[in-house]
């Protein structure tokens, strides 16, 4: 009878002990931006929450440095919590933020990320998070459409090569050899949907040679971007065409007509003399 008592005690005992156990969890709080964009920075905060336990010694927190994120040299990852840092400000909960990078190459959808975390004297715990991935980043194709000589009015076309739409697309050339812009060098387009196309005019000379153009956006997480394109202009394709040829003057056009109706007039009041 008092054996059974003992192991009932027993029982009881490490029940209440594993009920006052240091038992943490970490919750993944806040991803921004959200989707993060692949070669950008994302910030994200983790929560650590249970540390009202008397149990809870000091805590260790490690974000391990693996696809899709990348750490910034050194970064290692690691944060370190003392009991007492917490306990003297009556927090049952720890907020741990970062910012890392996301791999270049990073697949658009939900990725998971590995963490751990420590409380002292026990065996570390691993713990999977997921982060929203999407590349919102735009691309473009950019062609000198059109340059006139005589009235130095250059047109660049621009196409929109990648499925995700841009706002406030802004094109910008640059002060740079090759080419002299008259007036702005910024011409707003506005909007440009995936696959479509639109043009941007300016005033300027050029001579043979290559072009950087800045292509200035804001994606679909209204991150303005700017990346930069390089064209060729070679005049060859725009001398001497049909098109650029001065048009004739309505005054030649008078001049020549009173010419000839003046050598006509004279030639018959000549004849006409003549048979008198």
């Amino acid at each position: 009878m008092k054996k059974g008592v003992i192991v009932l005690l027993l029982v009881f005992s490490l029940v209440f002990v594993s009920a006052d156990a240091c038992d943490l969890s970490v919750s993944l709080l806040n991803q921004d931006p959200y989707p993060a964009v692949p070669g950008d920075y994302v910030k994200l905060v983790f929560q650590i929450d249970g540390l009202d336990s008397p149990d809870c010694s000091d805590v260790t927190f490690h974000l391990l440095q693996d696809y899709p994120i990348e750490l910034d040299p050194g970064e290692d990852g690691v944060r370190r919590f003392s009991k007492i840092d917490y306990v003297k400000d009556y927090e049952s909960n720890l907020l741990i933020p970062y910012e890392v990078r996301i791999d270049e190459n990073a697949l658009d959808g939900a990725n998971p990320i590995e963490a751990t975390i420590e409380n002292k004297g026990d065996a570390p715990l691993s713990q999977t998070f997921i982060i929203e991935i999407e590349d919102v980043r735009a691309d473009f194709e950019v062609y000198i459409k059109n340059y006139n000589y005589q009235t130095h009015e250059l047109e660049l076309e621009i196409l929109n090569i990648v499925e995700s739409d841009v706002e406030a697309l802004t094109v910008e050339i640059p002060k740079q050899g090759g080419i002299n812009v008259k007036g702005s060098n910024r011409i707003v387009v506005g909007d440009l949907d995936s696959n479509e196309y639109t043009s941007a005019d300016f005033e300027a000379t050029l001579s043979d040679g290559s072009i950087s153009v800045n292509l200035i956006y804001s994606d679909t997480i209204n991150v303005r971007r700017t990346t930069t394109k390089t064209i060729i202009f070679d005049s060859s394709y725009f001398t001497e065409r049909v098109t650029d040829k001065k048009p004739t003057s309505i005054w030649t056009y008078l001049f020549w007509g009173a010419a000839i109706i003046f050598v006509i007039v004279f030639f018959h009041k000549k004849r006409a003399k003549k048979k008198v």
